[in-house]
């Protein structure tokens, strides 16, 4: 659609940034709710930055998300950052507030929860819950799991410090186990999620044993290249419900497009379809 001068304009900022998918996400309900703005993607460099941040309320731009390699930089240059963000350790979401300040968030925590619980019959009540990785991914996870009221999370990572560092620092109910105690960790477990890159095209596919897992968890995978990898693939003919990736990506990005837009934005099939069609491109 054309724009006016009244126009909303949000965006990405990242570097590099011809990968991201979130100019096609956004345009897609920008154009599906008729809505006068655009989502453009900035290639920004690691040292600009914070010149790039400060410079949105000067050129009336309503916010931008983050992504690599900005997310962590961005929690010292916004005015204010929300305990999600603090608790994850990274922003993805900036919004510039009507008196130009700038408002940092992470959206990615909200995005996991929302793809789990509209996927899967999952419940926090469920029982105990195993992530694979101890990264930024993980972090969100753990945090979203926690918040949600999970009391026993198993944090299985290949460099056992990483996983026992991730445990400290939520307390409480995660405990780190070496990657070869996997499957000790998988026995009476609810929810296995792989926080991890394995599994991705281009990475090696997650070698992990389901046997211990009880047929009755749930198990989802945050990669989405491909959608149904290897992990979806065993878990399905050991007989656990899944959970593909591709939602997070989705409902991560509702928060920032509800702020800068105005329009409390919905995951469809239609918007799977269209996003799904473009991976494939």
């Amino acid at each position: 659609m054309t724009l006016s001068g009244k126009a909303k304009i949000a965006g990405v900022m990242g570097w590099p940034i011809s990968h991201s998918r979130s100019p096609i996400l956004h345009g897609y309900w920008l154009q599906e709710y008729g809505i006068d703005g655009a989502y453009l993607p900035f290639p920004v460099a690691p040292e600009n930055i914070e010149t790039a941040l400060r410079a949105l309320p000067h050129l009336g731009i309503a916010g931008t998300n983050l992504t690599v390699p900005h997310k962590e930089a961005a929690l010292t240059i916004c005015d204010r950052v929300d305990d999600i963000a603090r608790r994850i350790g990274a922003v993805n979401t900036v919004v510039v507030e009507n008196d130009g300040t700038l408002s940092g968030s992470n959206t990615d925590a909200f995005g996991f929860l929302e793809n789990l619980k509209s996927e899967s019959d999952w419940k926090p009540t469920d029982g105990s819950a195993v992530i694979l990785g101890a990264g930024g991914a993980a972090r969100a996870v753990v945090a979203a799991l926690l918040d949600d009221g999970v009391q026993d999370i198993r944090i299985v990572n290949r460099t056992l410090e990483r996983a026992e560092n991730l445990a400290i620092e939520f307390a409480g109910c995660c405990t780190a186990l070496r990657w070869d105690h996997a499957e000790d960790a998988l026995a009476d477990a609810a929810l296995l999620v792989n926080t991890t890159t394995l599994g991705m095209i281009g990475q090696p596919d997650l070698q992990i044993s389901l046997k211990a897992l009880p047929t009755s968890a749930t198990v989802n995978d945050i990669v989405y290249v491909p959608l149904q990898t290897s992990l979806l693939q065993n878990a399905a003919r050991h007989g656990n419900s899944i959970v593909d990736g591709l939602g997070m990506l989705l409902h991560q990005a509702r928060p920032g497009f509800a702020a800068w837009f105005g329009k409390q934005p919905h995951v469809t099939t239609g918007l799977r379809e269209f996003i799904l069609t473009d991976l494939k491109t």
